[in-house]
């Protein structure tokens, strides 16, 4: 049966483990740990180098024993900061902290959903599909450690991802993709008060490119947002450079191109105006995440969710995560709500009774019901 004590026993030893992204090691041994005692195969990677990380991503394997498709149950093990130290504070079903910093319900709750599932699974020894286990690493930090994993770890297609906000129930199967952009203006340096006309303002340039984009919500679909500006010195200087990050998402990515270029030509139309130099950088943060609603992974997760008593709940979503950086490499993933809420917050919850509920329809998936 699955364990409401030993669920929230091994939460609370997991949010004990100081694991910010890119410092992830301790969480890694100690997952690793917990598979070798039970004799369950796994391999790692060295992901975090990449990225100046100490972290890796762990992928285990639990043979089938019955017919299905293979099915991985991913989480990642990264959590933002401020998070050593967590004075866990339980009251009814709800966990928190005490204020100074996260708890981890992001997203060392699905870590915990999954090994509970996974302990019902082995105690009852009944027989299962073909079950992969993913621990990703920097997960919080653009998905470093899954754009860095070694994915030939992971020959299973179908991933079932423990990491959306909300109750249990709570099915994501479509997210958008993310341009993320860096803007730099380049003017020229006079004295604001003897010779203004001598030089041009990169922050006035900046600001006129700005004005004319198009911000916040652009339709269902798609969102901007100007994230950072940073530049100038003394108000006694015409700024000669200026800085500012961006970001368009959007679930279709011809709309994603025309709002990136548009964002694009209003740079390019302010530099000229002022006589100023402009760099647009962007790169693909990660593309869009789409599931079919009637495939069989989507599926199966609405039948264990309904066999739980729980009308699934199917969200499309805003934002990112380790499924779309997948998705890009042709793997399928739906991402289940585990009862987290306020996250990335001094106030997050975890609401310990969803949880359960989660790892209880996990461990029907697995057991292909």
């Amino acid at each position: 049966m699955i364990s409401r004590e030993r669920l929230t026993d091994r939460f609370l030893k997991m949010i004990s483990i100081y694991s910010p992204s890119k410092g992830e090691k301790e969480m890694a041994d100690w997952i690793e740990a917990y598979l070798k005692e039970r004799g369950i195969s796994f391999v790692s990677d060295d992901a975090g180098k990449a990225y100046g990380g100490n972290g890796r991503n762990i992928v285990a394997h639990i043979p089938g024993t019955k017919p299905g498709m293979p099915v991985g149950f991913m989480a990642h093990m990264d959590q933002i900061e401020p998070c050593d130290h967590v004075n866990a504070i339980i009251e009814g079903d709800i966990i928190r902290t005490d204020g100074k910093t996260t708890l981890g319900g992001d997203d060392k709750g699905g870590i915990t959903a999954i090994l509970e599932a996974v302990e019902d699974l082995l105690e009852t020894k009944a027989d299962h599909r073909d079950i992969y286990l993913v621990f990703s690493s920097s997960e919080e930090i653009s998905m470093l450690g899954t754009k860095h994993m070694d994915l030939s770890m992971l020959p299973c297609k179908d991933l079932v991802v423990a990491d959306a906000t909300g109750d249990a129930g709570v099915v994501a199967y479509k997210a958008p993709a993310m341009e993320a952009i860096r803007v730099t203006f380049r003017g020229r340096k006079a004295h604001a008060g003897i010779e203004p006309e001598k030089g041009i303002n990169a922050i006035v340039a900046a600001s006129k490119a700005i004005a004319q984009m198009r911000i916040g919500r652009l339709s269902p679909i798609t969102t901007s947002n100007i994230g950072r500006m940073e530049g100038g010195d003394a108000t006694n200087v015409v700024t000669d450079e200026v800085t500012f990050t961006a970001e368009i998402r959007s679930h279709d990515m011809n709309v994603l191109a025309e709002e990136l270029a548009h964002m694009e030509n209003c740079c390019r139309v302010a530099a000229e105006e002022m006589g100023a130099s402009v760099d647009f950088v962007h790169e693909l943060a990660y593309p869009s995440l789409s599931v079919d609603l009637d495939c069989e992974l989507m599926t199966m997760t609405c039948n264990a969710i309904r066999a739980e008593g729980i009308e699934p709940d199917c969200m499309v979503i805003g934002g990112g995560s380790d499924a779309n950086v997948l998705a890009g490499h042709g793997y399928r993933s739906v991402i289940l709500g585990l009862g987290m809420r306020n996250v990335h917050t001094v106030d997050e919850t975890l609401d310990i009774a969803e949880t359960m509920k989660c790892a209880r329809i996990m461990r029907r998936i697995m057991s292909a019901e």
